[in-house]
């Protein structure tokens, strides 16, 4: 039994090699994609392997502040840290498995890499600006009345101005 573990825990420190989780995946751009059915399964994978990987930050936060700080200090700093980091990409995938199926929610993705969380992800919590090419918008409010050959059945509306 105990082979058992230590297999499984060489196993997935082997898995969660740096260059194999560093990197920007296709599931982190698949997840954040416009398209329903690309989404779709971008947040189910992107899920899963949050979930999978989340005590990957507890090690790596670890020796991290260990070698940048005092031992015991470096160590310590490094388990709240990676505990915190870790707890926070669970979270990610479980909201990311949960809502994958809500039509234009792409989850709360944490960063890419592992050495810090909250670093930026590369573009997946980038906060995606409108589109202002347009001239008007929904919410803007006509400053002057309808012309009444574009709708004689309907009584034109009074005009409003917001701006003073």
């Amino acid at each position: 039994m105990k082979h058992r573990m230590v297999w499984l825990v060489v196993g997935s420190l082997m898995l969660a090699s740096q260059p194999a989780w560093a990197a920007r995946t296709q599931v982190h751009e698949a997840a954040e994609s416009q398209e329903y059915g690309r989404k779709f399964g971008g947040m189910i994978g992107r899920g899963l392997l949050n979930g999978l990987t989340c005590f990957v930050d507890v090690l790596v936060n670890i020796v991290n502040e260990t070698k940048a700080g005092p031992p015991l200090v470096g160590t310590l700093t490094g388990l709240a840290k990676g505990t915190g980091c870790g707890v926070l990409r669970l979270g990610s995938g479980v909201v990311d498995l949960v809502t994958f199926w809500v039509p234009g929610f792409n989850g709360f993705p944490v960063s890419d890499s592992y050495d810090n969380c909250f670093a930026g992800t590369g573009g997946s919590a980038a906060i995606k600006k409108p589109d202002t090419s347009h001239s008007a918008s929904t919410w803007d409010v006509p400053t002057t009345e309808p012309d009444a050959a574009q709708s004689p059945a309907a009584e034109p509306a009074p005009a409003r101005s917001w701006k003073k």
